[in-house]
């Protein structure tokens, strides 16, 4: 339990970004599952209304432009939980990367979190209490080769984060941030997945979140046996770690990444979408 007011399911209102498809997608109907009001918002008209029939509002948002979150805030009305849920996650060596790509990266990833919770954090503050998600990722804690400026996007949200969650303590609002390893979405589509790297379905990233309204912990790893990374991280001499990374295939997404596999979702990402 938590010394935060107490936020209850039935009949909150929560808004996720990022909710066309994937972990958005979960968790929307995760908390309807327990009686919440649910706004889904995408950047993708067409695939947001598809999920949200049945779950909850739609709602088209570009989480990279302020101008865009205000309108869906005001479409929305009070929100009592807000998950910051849209991400993308190119893939390939650093040096390749357009700077198009980087900078995407790095206004979902991170602009995103910063804009929506400038838009909806006073609203709780205000009214004494609210609970704020940043899914983030594993790879805010752990360096991976064909990923570094998703890696830097999501250290970048572990810190926002921390930070924002001092910040807004004092005023009755909480920030969790969940930290997922490798999801079974589009995301991770043409990346080789298990063999030494934790694996799990949206589902379990959906309850996670969920889970944190109660708890408001500061950090949620998922699978949860992963709690002890930092420690670990933090002890373990460079050369360790990459003999570990060499034998979980640590460079899989700079080197053994299948391009036609990967060909939709590279595709969505050059359209401007934000979902896996």
């Amino acid at each position: 339990m938590s010394s935060y007011p107490e936020i209850d399911l039935g009949g909150a209102r929560v808004l996720v970004t990022g909710a066309g498809r994937g972990i958005g997608r979960a968790t929307a109907a995760a908390f309807v599952a327990r009686g919440a009001v649910v706004a889904l918002a995408d950047i993708d008209r067409g695939a947001v209304e598809s999920t949200a029939d049945g779950l909850g509002t739609a709602h088209v948002l570009d989480v990279r432009s302020r101008v865009s979150w205000e309108a869906c805030v005001a479409e929305v009305g009070p929100i009592d939980i807000l998950v910051n849920n849209a991400g993308v996650m190119p893939v390939g060596g650093f040096l390749d990367e357009s700077d198009a790509t980087g900078e995407m990266t790095i206004d979902v990833n991170v602009w995103g979190p910063i804009h929506g919770m400038r838009a909806v954090v006073p609203g709780m503050i205000e009214r004494g209490r609210g609970h704020v998600v940043n899914v983030a990722s594993l790879a805010g804690k752990i360096a991976i080769p064909g990923l570094a400026v998703y890696n830097a996007s999501k250290y970048a949200a572990v810190g926002l984060s921390a930070a924002a969650r001092l910040e807004f303590a004092d005023h009755g609002v909480s920030v969790s941030a969940v930290l997922p390893s490798a999801v079974r979405t589009t995301l991770t589509s043409g990346i080789p997945l298990g063999k030494g790297l934790p694996t799990v379905d949206p589902e379990d990233i959906a309850d996670a979140i969920v889970r944190t309204v109660r708890t408001r912990r500061a950090e949620t790893p998922v699978p949860g046996y992963l709690a002890a990374l930092d420690l670990g991280l933090a002890v373990a001499p460079e050369r360790l770690m990459r003999v570990i990374r060499r034998a979980v295939g640590g460079e899989r997404a700079l080197t053994r990444v299948d391009p036609t596999a990967r060909a939709d979702y590279d595709a969505r990402l050059r359209r401007g979408e934000q979902t896996g």
